[in-house]
């Protein structure tokens, strides 16, 4: 056995002293710490029984006062205690720091106590003894190296804690910033859901006409007529409400059902029709669907289209599914219905009927299915006289359903009477159920079943027409609209611009004459089929500066952003297609413009229009006449490609209808024109088909050449004098230049520039250049049977000088 040496006892015996004394100033430690004073102070209760208490406690508890044991809590403040709880991130965080600093205060303390032990005087003895020192030497290094893995833990964790408060506080900025930018739709008190949507598509805030009706329509229960200008948001004013009807139905019933155990049926019916919404346009169906839709994602509401130029067998299978929803044209719906289509033909469950687009469905002529579908309608009253038989054959929801369906008719103009109200009372509009039909929106919305407390909500103003809306008009003779367009086109290309026109042969003329010209233009007419007409629509939304050339079937509900420019080729047969094609620009607080191409036989029809609309006078639009000749010498060469061009697309028709007819009928044709004729035709055709090509070589040279004014110098550019055009490209050019000289340096090969050939925005050329012109009608009247009287005249002129010199020569041939 080996006793220790004299040196080494004493050396234990401090050690054992050290330790002690540090044990009894921890004691005393503990036994003053305020936070264990605190802990003792709380309720606790004694998990073993009284009786037993001390020789329970003797199995659990140490040597120390804290070092075994176990007790309950009664009630415990989990943020006190550094329990995961929201809110108390930021107490647990110090307390953490508080353990952290308390154990590496331990670690140099002890550190400290072995470094004073070797610097007491060791005799060295052995092996023994330098096994000792090197063990000492071993824990020192380990102590340092727990120092400094503590030191890294308290950094990493205060890294940690910042970053968390830094998420926090940017998680709550966001929040508050969204409540804030979306402030404004919380008055309307929608549904989370439909709020939930709202934010997700960013509308900040609701518009005058969604402000307006929703609370009337969604809280109120009442029916709404509204009238509002083109791009306001009308189609939200009336699906909001809708949604929100169905979501508290859903509601409602869940809480039926838990409290009552009665069926959710009656409250909130599933696979039945509860919203019937009729537009005018197979366009506006689908963008309105388009719109419904990306709210009913949230909530779960099927929204379907039904349209004409589809295929009528898939419609029928969506209908199978049993939308809530259903958007459509009267053409179409009334097809559908009168088949016998049970999902439609069921409409005592419709708590919704919406009417948008109003006043283009009592046209005179247009929708008579419309009025059938009307027909069609439950009475909104107790009686039910005048249903239809597939009506009374109708499964009924409840009568409570019925007496609560809501009529929404919505317009872009407006004009009721002053008695509307006491004749949807009195009901005197229904006795006059005659031949005349649906000819006005008063016997519209009292055949539709409006209540008379019905809201009537009139936002449009005087002009009717949107107020960033810029007006102007371009005058010129009928056969020069063509060259003034091609002007529009290529000098203030910029932006995506309508061109409207009342007849198909006229957007066909157009659309040919651009397209020789190198204008890439899309068509939208009545006769196109529906794929045709998407695939148009969706070409025009993909390009930033597209041109789509239209008839009035583009005018109303067509919701495309970006377009800059409304033309008006033909000007229109009434004053409301004229604020509908106008209103497809200029939508939802942008600002646009609108340029009318006045033939003399239109200056009076145009000055009436203007005078409907409240406006005395109207800007002209800035043309540069240098620019004219330039591009007559282009139309010109188009026209004549076109006329060429048609004439043999013309013939290759008529040839290939008289093939086809003689096919079907098995004959053989033959020809029976001569050898000289056959010659003759070939020489001609081969003649036009050279003819055609140098046209179109000649027109190419032109077309590579930018558009330039007739005293363009490429020389001295400003010789001819400075246009607002020209001036506005020297100011891009010397900002351009000025920064290029900052950022490239001075042997950078810079891009090359045309001079005189600047795409110029037509609102900035009219804000910047356009003057104003007075409208009076009497003066424009005059003006034109002034002009028509001079034509007449010169007219006769040219012929009293014809027949002079025919007479002049009979006379001398007489005497030869």
């Amino acid at each position: 056995m080996v006793t220790p040496s004299p040196p080494q006892r004493q050396q234990e015996e401090k050690q054992s002293v050290s330790l002690s004394k540090k044990k009894n100033q921890n004691r005393k430690r503990t036994k003053h710490d305020p936070e264990l004073e605190r802990l003792d102070s709380l309720p606790w209760n004694s998990s073993l029984p009284n009786e037993e208490e001390d020789d329970a406690f003797s199995l659990f508890i140490g040597s120390g006062d804290l070092d075994g044991g176990f007790l309950s809590l009664e009630e415990i403040d989990e943020s006190d205690y550094g329990l995961d709880v929201p809110g108390a991130k930021k107490k647990i965080s110090n307390k953490n720091s508080k353990l952290k600093k308390q154990k590496l205060e331990e670690v140099t303390e002890g550190s400290r106590e072995d470094a004073e032990a070797e610097a007491e005087p060791e005799p060295a003895e052995g092996m023994a003894e330098e096994k000792n020192v090197k063990a000492k030497k071993k824990k020192k290094k380990s102590k340092k190296k727990k120092a400094k893995a503590v030191q890294q833990e308290d950094e990493s964790a205060t890294v940690i804690d910042s970053k968390d408060d830094e998420k926090e506080q940017m998680l709550y900025e966001d929040e508050a910033e969204a409540y804030a930018e979306f402030y404004a739709w919380n008055e309307l008190r929608l549904h989370p859901l439909l709020m939930k949507s709202i934010s997700r598509l960013g509308f900040k805030e609701p518009t005058p006409i969604q402000r307006t009706c929703i609370p009337a329509a969604a809280h109120q229960g009442k029916d709404v007529i509204g009238a509002a200008e083109t791009g306001s948001g009308k189609t939200l004013a009336f699906g909001l409400p809708i949604f929100q009807r169905l979501l508290e139905e859903r509601e409602k019933a869940a809480n039926m059902l838990e409290e009552k155990g009665e069926e959710a049926g009656k409250y909130a019916p599933k696979g039945v029709l509860r919203a019937l919404i009729i537009t005018p346009t197979r366009e506006l169906t689908l963008q309105v669907t388009d719109h419904l839709k990306e709210f009913a994602k949230d909530i779960n509401v099927r929204v379907v289209p039904i349209v004409g130029g589809m295929s009528a067998e898939k419609q029928e299978r969506l209908l199978k599914t049993r939308p809530e929803v259903i958007v459509g044209t009267p053409g179409r719906l009334w097809e559908l219905m009168s088949g016998g289509e049970k999902h439609l033909v069921e409409l005592h469950s419709l708590s919704f009927f919406v009417l948008d687009e109003a006043d283009r469905m009592v046209e005179a002529g247009h929708f008579r299915e419309l009025q059938s579908i009307i027909e069609m309608l439950p009475m909104t009253s107790g009686t039910t006289d005048g249903q239809s038989q597939n009506t009374q054959n109708c499964v009924t929801v409840s009568s409570l359903s019925r007496k609560k369906r809501q009529t929404f008719v919505f317009s872009a103009t407006l004009a009721l009477s002053a008695d509307f109200r006491k004749k949807l009372k009195r009901g005197s509009l229904k006795s006059k159920q005659s031949t005349d039909g649906l000819n006005s929106i008063e016997i519209l919305s009292e055949r539709a079943g409006m209540k008379p407390n019905a809201a009537i909500v009139d936002l449009t103003n005087a002009s009717i027409l949107a107020k960033n809306l810029e007006e102007s008009f371009i005058e010129c003779r009928e056969e020069d609209k063509d060259a003034y367009l091609y002007y529009i086109l290529s000098i203030h290309g910029e932006g995506r611009t309508i061109v409207f026109c009342t007849s198909i042969a006229a957007l066909r003329h157009i659309s040919s004459i651009l397209r020789i010209l190198g204008v890439n233009v899309s068509t939208l007419h009545a006769q196109m089929q529906q794929r045709a007409r998407l695939k148009a629509i969706d070409r025009f939304r993909a390009n930033e500066h597209g041109i789509l050339v239209a008839t009035d079937v583009a005018a109303r509900g067509l919701d495309i952003p970006g377009v800059r420019t409304v033309v008006h080729y033909q000007l229109p047969h009434s004053a409301e297609v004229y604020v509908h094609r106008s209103g497809r620009t200029a939508r939802a607080s942008s600002d646009g413009c609108s340029i009318a191409l006045i033939s003399p036989n239109d200056s009076a029809k145009f000055a009436s229009l203007c005078k409907s609309f409240a406006k005395e006078s109207i800007k002209h639009f800035p043309l540069e006449s240098s620019y004219m000749p330039e591009v007559m010498k282009r139309l010109s060469l188009a026209r004549q490609i076109d006329k060429i061009s048609r004439k043999d697309s013309q013939e290759r028709a008529n040839k290939s209808w008289l093939e086809r007819s003689a096919e079907s009928l098995e004959l053989v044709v033959e020809n029976y024109d001569s050898e000289e004729e056959r010659v003759k035709n070939f020489k001609q055709k081969k003649a036009s088909s050279n003819h055609l090509k140098k046209l179109q070589q000649e027109l190419n040279g032109l077309l590579s050449r930018p558009l330039r004014p007739k005293t363009f110098s490429h020389r001295y550019p400003t010789a001819a004098g400075v246009t607002h055009l020209i001036q506005h490209q020297f100011e891009e050019l010397a900002k351009q230049n000025g920064d290029d000289n900052l950022v490239l340096g001075e042997n950078k090969r810079r891009k090359m520039v045309v001079i005189g050939q600047d795409c110029v925005e037509p609102l900035q050329a009219l804000r910047s250049a356009g003057h104003e012109v007075h409208m009076d009608v009497k003066e424009r009247v005059e003006k034109r049977r002034n002009a028509e009287s001079l034509r007449r005249k010169r007219k006769e002129e040219k012929k009293r000088l014809r027949d002079q010199r025919r007479k002049q020569k009979k006379q001398s041939q007489g005497r030869e």
